[in-house]
């Protein structure tokens, strides 16, 4: 699924009047952002923008392929663009910016916060026992004579007492 460099050159030239265009390689083909919102992919030399229910339609009606880079695996909504619209750079921009408000709309779902996640969390074990340790290091030293009297006292709690024969 290689992405030619002419391809991509191509392609950036077509979406020429959507803000702030830009590319990355991923893996075999490129990623394409508007505004740092990921909204189309190129595999195989080939368009692919971003849907949802708003504008899928666009893409069935005219019986456009959904990309599946595994055979076995479901689309990931994004479907290919039709020749004639990669054609004409003002209809290409006009469904690319209908899949980076795609785009952006699925960061905002993501971006909500779920009530359970705004819960006051608990420290791992592991804070909590250096918490303690630390605390404990920082209260006043009591004198060594009630220290060892206290640790004797646990002491002989702990301990079975011993029967005489």
């Amino acid at each position: 699924m290689a992405v030619t460099k002419e391809f991509t050159t191509y392609v950036l030239e077509q979406l020429r009047w959507l803000p702030a265009v830009t590319s990355r390689r991923m893996f075999s083909g490129v990623g394409l952002y508007s505004d740092g919102f990921f909204f189309a992919l190129l595999a195989a030399d080939t368009l692919y923008c971003k849907v949802d229910d708003s504008n899928r339609d666009d893409y069935v009606q005219r019986r456009m392929q959904a990309f599946m880079p595994f055979p076995d695996k479901p689309s990931m909504n994004y479907y290919e663009v039709p020749a004639e619209v990669l054609e004409d750079a003002e209809e290409l921009t006009r469904w690319a910016k209908k899949s980076v408000a795609v785009a952006l709309a699925a960061a905002n779902r993501k971006v909500k916060v779920p009530a359970a996640a705004t819960r006051k969390v608990k420290a791992p074990a592991g804070r909590k026992a250096k918490a303690r340790t630390q605390a404990a290091k920082s209260k006043p030293a009591k004198n060594k004579s009630a220290q060892s009297k206290s640790a004797q006292s646990k002491s002989a709690k702990s301990k079975p007492a011993k029967r005489k024969r």
